[in-house]
């Protein structure tokens, strides 16, 4: 079977716990202002505990991987701050950024994707993937690491929210629930192939809109209506919308 060729893989437990303890790391009030969280000679003693039982890296390279990941957690946390003081100004349910980090799926959702974006970047395999999936079973928000994303990023509610591996993000993109940006195609034969869609900066996609298809673009500064379905590019400035009919008729009860 092809799974006997790995004679080691990383526990999905430690890896879970690793995710956990990095975003505790980055925002400490998360644990009431105290100091509980692991520190970052721990974090990376973790981390390289987890690339040694790793597949196809290099022993050599352990120890560069995991100081490079590390020395990168100080950018991801000034980039995570931006998205959530976004969220917080376009989001007139929450008081303060401080709700956001703490209580809001979608920023957790943002929070570990870019951290396991980072790993996948510098050619982690494996655990940038249980690191995302851990957040999906947490927050419903599906987000592959490959994905491309910029900052800030705004997902509201999120359940539901698909993006796949090869998609394209720009700045200040506002997802809402349900949304997916995903591929036209699932065959095997594309996976090295651009098969998500591109979403230029200042776009909106509101609840339950589907975009697929590597060569599709959603220009600058859209609206994509909600449950509207695009396989095609938009140009910017577009308004997307989907016409439903909605009739209202009323009960007669007096032949009841």
């Amino acid at each position: 079977m092809k799974h006997e060729k790995f004679k080691t893989l990383p526990s999905k437990l430690s890896t879970i716990s690793f995710t956990n303890n990095l975003v505790h790391n980055l925002f400490q009030f998360i644990d009431g202002g105290r100091p509980k969280s692991i520190s970052r000679r721990k974090l990376e003693k973790q981390l390289k505990a987890l690339l040694k039982k790793t597949p196809t890296v290099e022993r050599y390279a352990q120890q560069e991987l995991a100081k490079k990941f590390m020395l990168s957690l100080d950018s991801i946390k000034e980039q995570l701050l931006t998205d959530a003081t976004f969220i917080e100004g376009n989001d007139p349910a929450t008081t303060c950024v401080e709700e956001v980090v703490m209580t809001y799926p979608g920023f957790l959702a943002i929070a570990v994707y870019r951290l396991a974006n980072r790993l996948k970047t510098l050619g982690v395999p494996l655990i940038p993937r249980i690191m995302t999936e851990y957040a999906h079973s947490q927050t419903g928000i599906d987000i592959h690491p490959g994905a491309s994303i910029d900052s800030p990023f705004f997902i509201d509610h999120g359940t539901g929210i698909v993006i796949g591996e090869s998609a394209v993000i720009g700045k200040r993109v506002k997802l809402y629930q349900g949304v997916t940006i995903g591929a036209l195609s699932v065959s095997k034969e594309l996976a090295r192939v651009k098969r998500h869609p591109t979403i230029e900066d200042d776009v909106v996609i509101y609840a339950g809109a589907t975009i697929l298809g590597g060569k599709t673009t959603i220009g600058m500064r859209s609206v994509v209506g909600g449950n509207v379905w695009l396989t095609e590019s938009v140009p910017p400035f577009s308004i997307v919308q989907h016409d439903n009919k909605v009739r209202i008729t009323t009960r007669d009860y007096s032949l009841s």
